[in-house]
C-alpha cells in the first residue's frame, strides 16, 4: 500500500493487467493512459516507480522519460520502459534517454514483477525493508509488530499503516489527503478528519507517561514523524545493540 507505482499504458486491458498483479504484491499503483497526462501528474507528486509504455498518445513514452531525466526531482526516479520494439537499436534508444531496464511485449507478468522488486532493492532498499526503525520504536511489517523501548505496543490496522508510512520518510510533512492516498487508497472515500482521529488514536497507543511524542503536526498542512525522533536512538536499543555478538 505504501510503495507507490504508476503505470503509463494506454492499452487498457494491459493496464488492468497491471494494476491486479502489482496491487496483488501489495503495491499502490495509479494508471494513467495518456504520455502528457502523466507529464502534469508526475509534476505534482512522483511514485516510488514508473512503469512507462514506448508508444503513448499525447505524449510519447520516450519524450516522457526524456522529460523527466531532465528534472531534478525525478532524474534518479526508477523507470520501467514497456515496448513492441525488440530490435537492439531501439532497446539502445529507450535506455539512452533514461529508462533503467526494458521489457519487450509480450512479456511474462512474473518475469515484471522480479523486475520490479529488483529494482526497489537497488533504488528503494527502505520500501522493501522488513524492519523499520525511528528514535526507540521498531516496526516489523512481516509479521505486524511495533515495539517502543522494548515493550510491545497493540496497534490496529490503520494505526499500523499510519505508523508505517510515517517511518518510511521521517521528517516529510504530509498532508491529510496524501495521508488518506497513501493509507486508505484513492479508491476509498473517506473524510480527512478522519487523519486525524486515527493519528490521535495512533499518539495515544505509542506514548506512554512523559515519552516523546515522535508525530508532529504542522499546522495548516498536516503531519510529520519528528526528524529529530528518528535520529535518536534509545538507551535501550543501545543497550540491545552492545549485547549482540
Amino acid at each position: 500500500m505504501v510503495t507507490r507505482i504508476a503505470v503509463v499504458e494506454d492499452e487498457d486491458a494491459l493496464g488492468v493487467l497491471l494494476r491486479y498483479n502489482l496491487e496483488a504484491e501489495g503495491y499502490q499503483v495509479d494508471v494513467i493512459t495518456r504520455g502528457d497526462e502523466a507529464d502534469l501528474r508526475l509534476k505534482e507528486e512522483l511514485p516510488d516507480l514508473l512503469i512507462l509504455d514506448w508508444m503513448l498518445p499525447g505524449l510519447s513514452g520516450v519524450e516522457l522519460c526524456r522529460r523527466l531525466r531532465q528534472r531534478g526531482e525525478s532524474e534518479k526516479l526508477p523507470i520501467i520502459m514497456l515496448t513492441a520494439r525488440g530490435e537492439e537499436s531501439e532497446r539502445i534508444r529507450g535506455l539512452s534517454v533514461g529508462a533503467d531496464d526494458y521489457v519487450v511485449k509480450p512479456f511474462s507478468t512474473p518475469e515484471l514483477i522480479a523486475r520490479v522488486r529488483a529494482m526497489l532493492r537497488r533504488a528503494k532498499p527502505e520500501k522493501i525493508s522488513k524492519l523499520l526503525a525511528a528514535g526507540d520504536i521498531d516496526l516489523d511489517r512481516e509479521n505486524h509488530r511495533v515495539r517502543r523501548a522494548g515493550r510491545e505496543i497493540r496497534l490496529g490496522p490503520t494505526e499500523f499503516k499510519l505508523m508505517e508510512f510515517f517511518m518510511q520518510s521521517p521528517g516529510r510533512v504530509f498532508s491529510r489527503e496524501q495521508l488518506l492516498d497513501g493509507v486508505w487508497g484513492r479508491d476509498i472515500y473517506v473524510d480527512e478528519r478522519t487523519v486525524d482521529v486515527h493519528v490521535g488514536r495512533l499518539r495515544k497507543a505509542i506514548n506512554r507517561g512523559r515519552e516523546r511524542d515522535p508525530i508532529r503536526t504542522v499546522r495548516g498542512a498536516g503531519y510529520a514523524l519528528d526528524e529529530q525522533f528518528s535520529a535518536t536512538k534509545s538507551s535501550a536499543r543501545r543497550a540491545v545493540e552492545r549485547a549482540q555478538p
